[in-house]
C-alpha cells in the first residue's frame, strides 16, 4: 500500500524518481505527487491518478534531490488536497508517508490552536506542521523531535529547502535505503531501486536516518547512532520487468518452475538447515496468515499433519489476537509474502508474549517479520510484481513441505524409505509445474468459454479444499468474478440454493481417499444444470462422463496436488481477467503490501 521514493546525488533527480515511483505501482495507488529542491525552493506537483497524469503535469523540475509518493487512500478521498508530498505552514518542508497516525486528531487539533493552517484531511500532513513546530538546531533534531509526540505506524522521508538531505524513519512500515555510488535513495520496496543498485540498507522500527549523497547514517529515537552494514541482494531489474509478457502475473505464474526449483535448492537433504532447533518438541503448530498466505497455511495444515502427524490448525493472522491463551505453546508459522503484513507481524508479538516459539516464511530478506521471529525460512520466489500472489504461493507451500519433512524427522514420524520418496517427489515438482503451463492455451480456451459468468464456485475436499479457496480468490481478485470456494461437502447446507445454469462449478477432484465423493459432488451439482469444469488428474477417465469441460493435471501423489492445481486455476484466473479487459497488475481497490492492520 502506498509507495514513497526518494534520490539525492548528483543526478537529474525527477527522472530517476519517476521511474522508481513507476516500479511501485503494483502496491496500488489513487493519486501521486513530487517535491524537489532546486535553488533554495521546494517545487511541489501532485495529481489524482496514474503516474501518467502527474507526468503530464511537471514540466521539467530541476534538481538533484527529492522525494515522492503514491497514496492510497484512507484519512480523506483520493482527491488531489489529499495527495502527497505535504509542505509545512511556510513552504520550507516535505514530507510523505505511509502508515496510520492513531492520534493524529489530537494533534491536529492542538496544531490548528497554534495557528497550523492544514490544506488536506489526512493524518499524514500533521508530520510536516510538527517538524515546522520544532525549530531545533537541524532537520535531523526536528523530525526527532516530531516522532516524539506521533502514536502508531509510518515511514517518512523528509526534506527542507536548504538542506541537501533526506531525513527518513520508520516503525510498522517497510523502507530501505539504496547505496549508489555518490548518490543514495529511498523506497518502500527493493523493487524499486533495482535498476540503479542491489545493496541495500533495510531500516528497522523505530530507526531515523539521514541520507546524503555520500552517507548514510542511522539513528534510535533517541538520536544514539546505529551501525549496520548493507546487503546485496541476488535479484535483478530484469527480475522486476515483464520481460515480453503482456502482464507481471504472467510472467511470475511462468516462472514458478523455477522458482520452486530455487526454493528447493540445497533443502532437500539438508545442507541449509534453516530450522536448527526443537523438531523433536513440537506438540502442537499454529499457521497464521493473510490472504492467500492463509490459504497456504490451510494447505500446510494437512501436509504437517500428514508427514508429522503434530495437531495443527491455521488461523488468520487479524484473529490471533483473540484466540484463548492455553497452557501448551504451540509452534507459530507466520507466513507473509512480503515480510511486512501489520496483522501478521502483530500476531508474531503476540506469539512472542505468549511464549512460543515462531517461524516465519516469507519472501523477502531483511523484512520487519524476520525481526520478530525465532527463524526464517526464504521462500526465494524473486520479486512479485503483479497484486495477485502467484509463484509467492507455490513457493510458501514448498516451505512448508520442507517444515513438516524437518518436524517429522525429528519426532520419528517418518521412515526413511517414506522420506526418501518425498523427497524424489519434490523434485519432480518443478517439472509438473512445467507441464501445466505447457498446456496454457488448453485453459485459456475454457476461460474464454466461462469468461461471461457472474458467478462461480470452487469446491475441493482435504488437501484441496484450501486450494478452492485460492482459486476462487484469483478469481474474484483480478477478473471481478465473483467466486467462492468451498469444501465440497458442504454443498448442501446452503450453496446448492444459488446453482443453476448460469453459475459454473471448478470441481477440483483429485484420486484419493476423497474421490468418490467429489464425483458424487460432481453429480449434484450437474443434477441442478450448473455446469462443471473438473480438474482433475492425468489419465482419470471417469470425469468425462458427469462434468461439462476437463483439465488434466500430470499425475501427482495427492499429497502434492495442491501444486499443479493452482498452478492450472491461476492461469484460468488470468485467461478470465484477460479476455474480460481487465486491469491483470493493478486490480481495483487492493494492494500488494497491506501494511496498516
Amino acid at each position: 500500500m502506498c509507495g514513497i521514493v526518494g534520490y539525492v546525488g548528483s543526478k537529474d533527480a525527477q527522472e530517476i524518481i519517476i521511474d522508481c515511483l513507476k516500479r511501485l505501482e503494483y502496491r496500488g495507488y489513487d493519486s501521486a505527487g513530487i517535491a524537489m529542491i532546486s535553488d533554495g525552493s521546494i517545487s511541489l506537483k501532485k495529481s489524482v491518478g496514474e503516474i501518467s497524469v502527474l507526468e503530464s503535469i511537471m514540466g521539467n523540475m530541476e534538481g538533484n534531490l527529492g522525494i515522492a509518493h503514491t497514496r492510497w487512500a484512507t484519512h480523506g478521498k483520493p482527491t488531489e488536497k489529499n495527495a502527497h508530498p505535504f509542505l509545512d505552514c511556510v513552504g520550507k518542508i516535505a514530507i510523505v508517508h505511509n502508515g496510520i497516525l492513531t492520534n493524529y486528531m489530537d494533534l491536529r487539533e492542538q496544531l490548528v490552536k497554534e495557528g497550523h493552517e492544514f490544506a488536506s484531511e489526512t493524518d499524514s500532513e500533521v508530520f510536516a506542521h510538527l517538524i515546522e513546530k520544532s525549530a531545533g538546531d537541524s532537520l535531523m533534531s526536528e523530525v526527532l523531535a516530531a516522532l516524539s509526540k506521533v502514536e502508531g505506524s509510518y515511514a517518512i522521508a523528509v526534506i527542507k529547502n536548504d538542506n541537501e538531505e533526506i531525513i527518513v524513519a520508520r516503525n510498522e512500515s517497510p523502507l530501505v535505503i539504496g547505496i549508489g555510488h555518490r548518490e543514495n535513495f529511498v523506497a518502500s520496496d527493493v523493487t524499486a531501486l533495482l535498476k540503479y543498485t542491489n545493496e541495500f540498507v533495510h531500516l528497522q522500527d523505530k530507526e531515523v536516518a539521514r541520507i546524503t549523497a555520500n552517507s548514510v547514517e542511522i539513528f534510535d529515537l533517541a538520536g544514539n547512532s546505529i551501525q549496520r552494514e548493507s546487503k546485496r541482494i541476488s535479484w535483478s531489474v530484469e527480475d522486476a520487468e515483464r520481460s515480453g509478457y503482456p502482464h507481471f502475473m504472467l510472467k511470475e505464474i511462468f516462472e514458478q518452475p523455477q522458482a520452486i526449483h530455487e526454493s528447493l535448492l540445497g533443502r532437500l537433504e539438508g545442507q541449509e538447515d534453516e530450522l536448527p532447533f526443537f523438531y523433536s518438541r513440537v506438540g502442537s503448530v499454529k499457521i497464521v496468515g493473510c490472504g492467500t498466505s492463509y490459504h497456504a497455511g490451510l494447505v500446510g495444515k494437512y501436509i504437517i499433519e500428514e508427514l508429522s502427524k503434530v495437531p495443527t490448525t491455521c488461523q488468520i493472522s487479524s484473529e490471533y489476537r483473540y484466540s484463548p491463551i492455553t497452557e501448551s505453546k504451540p509452534l507459530v508459522v507466520c507466513i507473509t509474502q512480503s515480510g511486512e503484513t501489520a496483522d501478521t507481524l502483530a500476531a508474531a508479538r503476540e506469539a512472542r508474549k505468549r511464549g512460543c516459539k515462531t517461524i516465519a516464511i516469507t519472501n523477502v530478506l531483511g523484512s520487519a517479520i524476520t525481526r520478530e521471529v525465532d527463524t526464517v525460512i526464504y521462500t526465494r520466489a524473486g520479486p512479485e510484481i503483479g497484486v495477485a500472489a502467484t509463484k509467492t504461493f507455490v513457493t510458501q507451500l514448498i516451505a512448508l513441505y520442507l517444515l513438516a519433512l524437518r518436524v517429522a524427522g525429528g519426532r520419528n514420524a517418518i521412515t526413511s524409505e517414506h522420506r526418501r520418496e518425498i523427497i524424489s517427489s519434490m523434485r519432480n515438482l518443478p517439472r509438473l509445474a512445467q507441464n501445466v503451463l505447457n498446456d496454457a492455451e488448453r485453459i485459456h480456451t475454457l476461460a474464454k468459454k466461462y469468461k461471461d459468468a457472474h458467478s462461480m464456485f470452487f469446491i475441493g475436499r482435504h488437501i484441496n479444499y484450501p486450494t478452492s479457496l485460492e482459486g476462487a480468490l484469483k478469481t474474484k481478485e483480478i477478473s471481478y468474478i465473483h467466486g467462492e470456494g468451498y469444501p465440497a461437502g458442504e454443498l448442501k447446507h446452503g450453496p446448492l440454493a444459488l446453482l443453476s445454469c448460469d453459475t459454473p462449478v471448478i470441481a477440483i477432484c483429485v484420486r484419493d481417499h476423497t474421490y468418490e465423493k467429489m464425483l458424487g459432488n460432481v453429480r449434484e451439482v450437474a443434477a441442478r444444470d450448473a455446469p462443471v469444469l473438473a480438474v482433475g488428474i492425468e489419465g482419470d477417465i471417469d470425469l468425462d462422463k458427469f462434468a461439462e469441460d476437463v483439465f488434466l493435471v500430470p499425475e501427482v501423489e495427492p499429497l502434492f496436488s495442491p501444486i499443479p492445481i493452482i498452478i492450472a486455476l491461476q492461469l484460468f484466473s488470468y485467461y478470465l481477467a484477460l479476455e474480460r479487459g481487465c486491469p491483470i497488475d493493478k486490480p481495483r481497490n487492493i494492494a500488494k503490501t497491506v501494511t496498516v492492520e
